[in-house]
C-alpha cells in the first residue's frame, strides 16, 4: 500500500473521492512526521496541531457529505514566516519583532484556505528574508533533508525542507532574488516564482518591486494546483494582475513539442558554475529537444544586473532596519545592518535610475522572447554547501551570496516566471536544478514545461531526512 506520505495532491484528492483516505488521517501522518523529523531539520517556526486537526475533521464532514469547500479540501500547506496567517505570529527570522498575532491572513492564505486546503505550520527564513541561506538569530539554521549539514537555501528555507519531506502537500514561498528557486534546487524539489503581480501580496513587502510569492511542492502538478487558487486577484494588492487566472491545469500536460528554447549555461557573464551543476543542467537542457522542442544554445544579451538589483534591493533593506527602534538594532544580523546602511546612502535619483534600468532588461527580456519561448539555464551555480557558510568553502564566490546565484536574481528585476526544476544528483547525493523561465505572463508555460520534463526525467525523493549533523 502507497504510504501517506508518498502521495501527491492530486492523489490525495482522488482518494478523498474514493474514500480510501481520511483528510483526519492525512493532517495526523504530516504532524506526526513534523514531530518526527522537525529536531534535525529546524523548518517550522510554530505548529498549529490543534487548528489543523479541527479543520481536517470539519474538511471529513464535508467529503463524507460530497461537498467538499474547494478544489484544495483537505490539502495541507505551510506559511513562510514573513506571510501574514491570521491569530499566530509573523517573526520574519528576527528577534526584533513580535509575538503579537496577525489579525488577517495574506491574500495567498485566504485562497488556499477558501479553497478548502488546511493551514499546519509557519516555516523558518533568514532573518527578514534578506540572504539566500536558510540561517537566522531567530530559529538557527534550516538544514537540508539531503544532507543535514548542507544548507537548504534561503529565503524560503523551511518551506524547501517541508516539501523535499512531503510534511504538508502544498507550501508557500517567496522570492526577492531567488528565495523560492534556491532552495527549491538544493533540496530538489519544484519552485515557481510567478509573473510578477500574479499572486497577490499582503501586506506589501519592503523590496516590493523585485518580490514575489509562489508555490513550492514536491512536484509541478501540485503547484499547478496550488496556482489555481493562489493566482486570483485581491483588491489589498494595488500590483496584482485584475484578471482571473487562466486553467493552470487544462494545458499541464500538454509539453513542449514545437517550443523553440535557448539554453544559456552562463547566462553570458556568470563564472565559477561547479562542473557537476555544468554536466547536468547540460543533458537537462537537451532533454527537451528529446521532448520535441528545438533547443539552441543563446545568450540573452545582457550583462550582469547584479548593480540594479542592488540599487533596488538594498535601499528595501534600508526600509526594514529604519523600521526597527534604534535600541534593538544591535539584535540585527551584522551583515544585514552593513547592507541596510549601504541602502541608506543610495540617493533617490539612482533609486530611480535602477528602477529605470530594471525596465530596460525587461524590454530586453521581452525582445528576446520574441525568438525563444522558453529560456532554460542552471538554477544556481554550486550544489548545497555547509549549513554554516555564506558562499561555498574555497573562495570561488568572495563573500557575497549573490555571486553563486547569478541566474535567479535577473528574473526578479524582470518580473517573468522562472521555476527551477530537479535534474539530478551530484556524486554526493545532493540535488541540482534547471532553471525554466517564460515570458511575462507565461505560467502556464513554465508549468507545462516542468511537467514534461518531470515526467520524462521523475526525479528522486526522500521519506526521512540523511542525517548528518547533530545539536
Amino acid at each position: 500500500m502507497t504510504e501517506i506520505r508518498d502521495l501527491d495532491g492530486t492523489a490525495t484528492l482522488h482518494a478523498y473521492r474514493d474514500r480510501t483516505l481520511s483528510p483526519r488521517e492525512v493532517v495526523a501522518d504530516a504532524l506526526d512526521r513534523i514531530d518526527r523529523h522537525g529536531p534535525d531539520l529546524d523548518a517550522f517556526v510554530l505548529v498549529d496541531r490543534d487548528g489543523a486537526l479541527a479543520a481536517a475533521t470539519a474538511s471529513a464532514a464535508r467529503w463524507a457529505q460530497g461537498e467538499p469547500r474547494g478544489p484544495l479540501d483537505g490539502l495541507t500547506f505551510t506559511v513562510k514566516d514573513n506571510i501574514a496567517w491570521a491569530g499566530h505570529p509573523m517573526r520574519r527570522g528576527s528577534l526584533t519583532t513580535s509575538d503579537a498575532p496577525a489579525t488577517e491572513n495574506a491574500p495567498i492564505v485566504d485562497r488556499l484556505i477558501e479553497a478548502g486546503a488546511i493551514p499546519l505550520a509557519k516555516t523558518t527564513m533568514p532573518e527578514f528574508g534578506w540572504k539566500g541561506l536558510g540561517d537566522s538569530t531567530h530559529t538557527g539554521p534550516t538544514r537540508n533533508p539531503w544532507d543535514t549539514q548542507k544548507t537548504t537555501g534561503g529565503s524560503s528555507a523551511g518551506a524547501a525542507a517541508a516539501a523535499a519531506l512531503n510534511l504538508g502537500l502544498l507550501h508557500i514561498g517567496t522570492d526577492g532574488a531567488g528565495s523560492i528557486r534556491i532552495p527549491a534546487a538544493f533540496c530538489g524539489i519544484y519552485g515557481l516564482k510567478p509573473s510578477f503581480g500574479r499572486v497577490p501580496a499582503f501586506p506589501p513587502s519592503p523590496f516590493g518591486p523585485v518580490a514575489h510569492l509562489g508555490p513550492m511542492t514536491r512536484g509541478v502538478r501540485d503547484s499547478a494546483l496550488m496556482m489555481q487558487a493562489i493566482s486570483r486577484p485581491d483588491f489589498r494588492d494595488m500590483a496584482a494582475a485584475l484578471a482571473e487566472p487562466p486553467d493552470y491545469l487544462a494545458g499541464l500536460e500538454d509539453g513542449v513539442r514545437g517550443l523553440r528554447i535557448a539554453w544559456s549555461p552562463r547566462l553570458g557573464y556568470a563564472t565559477g558554475i561547479d562542473p557537476e551543476v555544468a554536466r547536468l543542467t547540460e543533458a537537462a537542457a537537451k532533454a527537451f529537444a528529446d521532448l520535441g522542442a528545438t533547443v539552441e544554445e543563446a545568450d540573452p544579451g545582457f550583462a550582469d544586473p547584479v548593480e540594479t538589483l542592488n540599487g533596488i534591493w538594498l535601499v528595501g533593506a534600508w526600509c526594514v532596519l529604519r523600521g526597527i527602534p534604534e535600541d534593538q538594532r544591535s539584535l540585527v544580523e551584522p551583515a544585514l545592518r552593513a547592507a541596510a546602511e549601504r541602502g541608506r546612502q543610495i540617493s533617490a535619483p539612482d533609486f530611480v535610475a535602477a528602477l529605470n534600468a530594471r525596465g530596460a532588461l525587461f524590454t530586453a527580456m521581452a525582445r528576446f522572447h520574441q525568438t525563444y519561448d522558453l529560456l532554460l539555464t542552471p538554477a544556481l551555480a554550486t550544489p548545497a554547501f555547509t549549513a554554516d557558510n555564506l558562499t561555498p568553502p574555497g573562495g570561488a564566490f568572495g563573500d557575497d551570496w549573490l555571486n553563486w546565484t547569478p541566474f535567479s536574481y535577473p528574473f526578479n528585476l524582470t518580473g517573468q516566471p522562472a521555476a527551477s526544476v530537479p535534474c539530478g544528483l551530484t556524486e554526493a547525493g545532493l540535488p541540482v536544478g534547471l532553471q525554466i523561465v517564460g515570458p511575462m505572463g507565461a505560467d502556464a508555460r513554465v508549468l507545462a514545461a516542468s511537467r514534461a520534463f518531470e515526467a520524462a526525467q521523475p526525479w528522486p525523493s526522500l521519506s526521512e531526512p540523511r542525517v548528518t549533523h547533530r545539536g
